[in-house]
């Protein structure tokens, strides 16, 4: 069993930041304790967003791209650390507009909604400024395309 906490101290950090694994991860305690960290899920992501993140575990840098729920990760994770389950959603990830986000400060840029396949991110009108993004929670993914095309780096994908 990996203790996070006692790692993230000895490196001078006592609060492990929360890693997002890949789609169909298990839950944290038991994907730590099943996963070899043997990175056979790191070359199988065809979009490269699965990296060895902290302990070398897998995690997913969205700022890499997008992932498109292709299930390659899962299909070489051996000790079954990614489990795909029918009809389960991959994760609950979901995108988070920050106020670093250009229209918060009067500039007009729907970057992110361009990159949005499912058009979960949209711009009511809005009376005397630019529109303001809003996330559709239940459209919404959490794929993270928008993440990496955002010109202040104003978004990010998170439970």
């Amino acid at each position: 069993m990996v203790d996070a906490s006692r790692r993230g101290f000895f490196r001078g950090r006592p609060r492990p930041k929360a890693e997002i694994r890949p789609p169909w991860a298990l839950a944290e305690t038991e994907f730590t304790d099943c996963c070899t960290r043997c990175n056979d899920c790191l070359g199988a992501c065809p979009e490269h967003i699965v990296v060895a993140g902290d302990g070398g575990f897998p995690t997913v840098d969205f700022t890499r791209g997008a992932c498109t729920f292709c299930g390659a990760c899962v299909d070489a994770c051996k000790p079954l650390a990614l489990h795909r389950v029918e009809g389960q959603a991959p994760w609950s990830l979901k995108a988070v507009i920050g106020p670093a986000c250009l229209p918060h400060k009067g500039v007009e840029c729907r970057v992110c909604g361009d990159f949005c396949d499912v058009r979960a991110i949209r711009f009511p009108p809005r009376l005397g400024g630019s529109p303001l993004p809003e996330v559709d929670l239940e459209l919404c993914t959490g794929c993270g395309a928008c993440v990496t095309p955002c010109p202040t780096a104003a978004i990010a994908v998170r439970p």
